[in-house]
């Protein structure tokens, strides 16, 4: 059982991404999430989640897509199950919000991956481009030494989360 979830919330061509207010990750574009409670799924967290952060309630179309997990100088950091969830393009939301939480933004994709964007937590373009285009769920694991990604593992996975 991993600790943590985190959805990205696809619209058309742009994902719905938080800039955090507060540590980890404060004033880095993520998406959005948090810690999964006691006596509750990562499905029932992430639902709830959505709604603190954006106040969406319950999107249609939410699907899990894996799991990423974190290793530093053999240490394990744990980890979070990933979902994604798509918006019709006609679902009026209109950004940049302000929450307790942080700034909620519509990024197009191609900003978001860019491989000189370093505004956006750098393991996403490792892993969101597959779970964006895969039908398939999958498993990473990064391997950090000093603070930089020196391995990125990934396997399909057969099991799926409640």
């Amino acid at each position: 059982m991993l600790n943590y979830t985190i959805c990205f919330i696809k619209k058309g061509d742009k994902i719905l991404l938080l800039n955090r207010e507060s540590p980890a990750w404060m004033g880095m574009w993520n998406g959005v999430g948090g810690k999964v409670e006691n006596n509750e799924t990562a499905h029932d967290c992430i639902l709830r989640e959505i709604n603190e952060e954006t106040g969406i309630n319950e999107p249609k179309n939410i699907m899990y897509k894996g799991t990423v997990c974190w290793e530093a100088d053999g240490k394990d950091l744990g980890g979070m199950y990933v979902f994604i969830a798509e918006l019709p393009e006609s679902y009026n939301y209109t950004t940049p919000k302000s929450t307790d939480e942080g700034i909620l933004d519509w990024k197009k994709l191609s900003w978001v991956l860019h491989d000189e964007n370093f505004g956006v937590i750098e393991n996403i373009k490792y892993f969101l481009p597959k779970m964006l285009d895969e039908q398939n769920t999958f498993s990473y694991r990064f391997v950090y030494k000093d603070t930089k990604i020196i391995d990125v593992i990934s396997e399909p996975l057969e099991q799926s989360v409640t």
